[in-house]
């Protein structure tokens, strides 16, 4: 096998990863209603305590952790392209500038149902991608723990040592996020596209950039090209190493990060300073969780030589990304918003996680069917016409 060549079982194990941070997204969006949070409802005593806990288990094994590894596989997908395009002698940049336009238009459609959209982020994060394409794997690491360690977090909380006068409580999507809420409470469909056109942009975006995702984001893009070029997904003696040595220092950082986490902001008085502490810490946490979620998925994959049926199943649902993340998006709020089902004042964490599988298994179902005999999803399919539009692709 040349250099040059990618195995099949690698393009597996990506997208296999890939279906499971989705299913993982699905669960986390069906346990907050799409972003309506709260509905009063009597719950008998054992279905809070299984509520209670479902939420705890769920959201402490997948909640930023799901979102981290969907992004890492973004730019590991952006490496695939650029080195495919490079073996057939096209300069792919100028191409994925234009695919990040279009995954813009993309964004907007998501948007328009649901107003947590990452897309849009996606689209301008994506684009660090182009200059470091050509960088050294030392800058690309450089730049990556740069932007992981949040940087404006830690010049917040600076600034706030030097004057303990000044408050920023990092809540500016706040005052959107209500009137989102609202109409996702108790607005029909028109309501709601039109209310997500602009307080749902604002909201979704506004909590974005909030929550450190406008760094994390092009550091776990910056990562995943890292990994591509190092083959770290093809099964190698050199990636089981690799894979086990991140699996044993991310176990290591994320008790001392847990702690961290935990009882530190506990003793913070400053506001400001607790509030961008809030943001770094935990980031860095969930960085940690996630690599130690990834680095056991493959080295699961390859101790089973070609992925475990557990893990295989879900390569289909991968393979459709976008559409699944779209399609899920889309199916979640005509069941939980007061347009569809409303079903948000309805069902606790126990039915919500019963419906996300449900969710899952219809989308797994229609992958399936659909990659039976198409080479694409659907989406899929329309993006890469659009992105080689105009050449003879």
């Amino acid at each position: 096998m040349t250099k040059n060549q990618l195995p099949s079982y690698r393009l597996e194990v990506v997208d296999a990863l890939r279906g499971f941070a989705l299913f993982a997204i699905v669960l986390l969006h069906n346990l907050e209603h799409y972003n309506i949070f709260y509905g009063d409802m009597a719950r008998a005593e054992w279905l809070q305590w299984l509520d209670a806990k479902m939420t705890e288990i769920i959201y402490f094994l997948f909640a930023g952790k799901a979102y981290a590894t969907f992004s890492l596989l973004f730019g590991f997908s952006f490496f695939i392209q650029m080195r495919n395009a490079r073996k057939r002698g096209v300069d792919f940049r100028m191409r994925f500038a234009w695919r990040m336009l279009l995954l813009v238009g993309f964004s907007q459609f998501h948007a328009l149902f649901y107003n947590g959209d990452i897309l849009l982020l996606y689209a301008v994060c994506g684009l660090i991608l182009i200059p470091a394409s050509s960088w050294s794997n030392r800058t690309v690491l450089w730049v990556a723990a740069i932007l992981m360690l949040q940087p404006y977090c830690w010049a917040k909380i600076g600034y706030a040592l030097m004057n303990p006068g000044y408050v920023d409580t990092n809540s500016l999507f706040v005052q959107f996020a209500a009137s989102a809420e609202e109409v996702g409470r108790n607005g029909d469909l028109w309501q709601t596209l039109g209310n997500n056109i602009w307080n749902g942009q604002l909201y979704s975006n506004f909590w974005q950039v909030e929550a450190g995702r406008l760094f994390q984001t092009p550091a776990l893009f910056l990562l995943g090209m890292w990994l591509g070029r190092k083959s770290y997904f093809e099964k190698t003696d050199e990636s089981r190493a690799f894979w086990f040595r991140a699996f044993v220092s991310a176990l290591l950082l994320c008790i001392p990060l847990y702690l961290l986490k935990e009882l530190v902001p506990h003793s913070i008085s400053n506001v400001t300073i607790r509030s961008y502490y809030g943001i770094a810490i935990p980031m860095l946490y969930n960085f940690a969780f996630m690599t130690l979620l990834v680095s056991a998925f493959v080295l699961m994959w390859f101790y089973a030589g070609n992925g475990y049926k557990a893990q295989r199943f879900i390569t289909p649902f991968g393979r459709m990304s976008l559409t699944n993340y779209i399609g899920q998006s889309i199916m979640g709020v005509t069941l939980y918003y007061h347009f569809g089902f409303n079903l948000w004042c309805k069902t606790g964490a126990f039915e919500s996680t019963l419906i996300a599988v449900a969710i899952f298994v219809v989308l797994l179902l229609f992958s399936r069917s659909w990659l039976a005999s198409h080479r694409q999803g659907p989406l899929e399919y329309l993006w890469k016409k659009g992105t080689w539009l105009g050449s003879n692709r």
